[in-house]
């Protein structure tokens, strides 16, 4: 009878551990080196000390330390967005401080000994440093105490250039969403790329497979002085379903979700407000709002496809809403 009971535990183990998949093994640092050099981007043996063996590395060291540029923090192991620029502060303690994380992308975990709170980036589980809480060094009461190796930086993507401000927006097949904005007033160049995923420079067959976790993504640059952001964030809107929760159109599949990557938290404000806006007029809107990350652009026959090859898009059309 014993042995049975300690069977049927055993087999309620086993299915149990399967159905949670790859991704809690991926975060116990279970799966081989041949599966994350697929994944996950190649780390050095530093890098893997801290961000797969959980070490530290030496106090005042860091790249990062010091950086007061404008931008978003990536985890340096899967570019997952962790941290954004405005929340960093100086803890006075040798490594990059933060007093807040973007949303959903930081996990807590206990140390064994029960005296401090690990940080994990929630993506993969790649070991970030520890966090603080009750120090008073900012109103927010926390600090979030991060090995800089454990990160990326990419500088904030809006900044003006020449007069000139640069937004990032995905509503499907690329071709349609860049039809509408290349003949939008002010507009004054676009390109089509991918931003979102974990695959440096990816091509548009690997991103088909639809495993690298990148949206087909318009690059705009407008002036200012001739039209603004939220006329951008508008005309998104209304050329495309963002209700659609699969696709876009026709198009079925996590590459051709709805996406506004925003740089700044002025533009993030902007794109929440007409969401709100949506979701009073009675829409179900599932626009996704994301920090913008590093853009990749698509192959040479991609860009600007319909006034090279001519006709219209099949799944983007403009419809009046504001």
């Amino acid at each position: 009878m014993r042995r049975t009971y300690l069977l049927a535990i055993f087999a309620a183990m086993f299915f149990t551990m399967c159905a949670q998949g790859n991704q809690q093994n991926d975060q116990q640092g279970t799966l081989t080196k041949e599966q994350m050099a697929i994944r996950y981007n190649a780390l050095t043996p530093e890098e893997e000390r801290v961000i797969i063996n959980k070490g530290t590395e030496v106090p005042f060291t860091g790249k990062l330390l010091n950086n007061e540029e404008a931008g978003i923090y990536l985890c340096k192991r899967c570019d997952a967005p962790l941290y954004r620029s405005v929340d960093k502060f100086d803890g006075h303690c040798g490594w990059p401080s933060f007093d807040d994380e973007i949303e959903g992308a930081v996990k807590r975990v206990r140390d064994s000994d029960g005296r401090r709170t690990e940080i994990l980036c929630n993506n993969c589980g790649g070991h970030l440093g520890h966090v603080f809480l009750g120090e008073g060094f900012t109103p927010k009461q926390t600090r979030h105490c991060v090995n800089s190796i454990s990160m990326k930086f990419v500088p904030a993507l809006s900044k003006e250039i020449d007069g000139l401000v640069t937004a990032y927006f995905a509503s499907g097949c690329f071709w349609g969403t860049e039809y509408f904005y290349t003949r939008a007033p002010g507009v004054e160049e676009t390109s089509v790329g991918f931003m979102g995923g974990h695959v440096d420079h990816p091509s548009y067959q690997q991103v088909t497979q639809k495993n690298t976790g990148h949206l087909e993504t318009t690059r705009v640059v407008f002036n200012p002085r001739e039209t603004s952001y939220e006329d951008m964030v508008k005309l998104f809107f209304e050329t495309h379903d963002f209700t659609q929760t699969n696709g876009q159109g026709p198009d079925i599949g996590p590459q051709y979700l709805s996406c506004i990557f925003y740089s700044s938290a002025e533009e993030r404000d902007i794109a929440k407000k007409y969401i709100d806006l949506l979701t009073a007029k009675g829409y179900q809107v599932a626009t996704m709002l994301k920090p913008a990350a590093a853009f990749w652009e698509a192959e040479g026959y991609h860009q600007q496809y319909y006034d090279h090859k001519g006709g219209t898009p099949y799944c983007h059309a403009y419809t009046k809403i504001f």
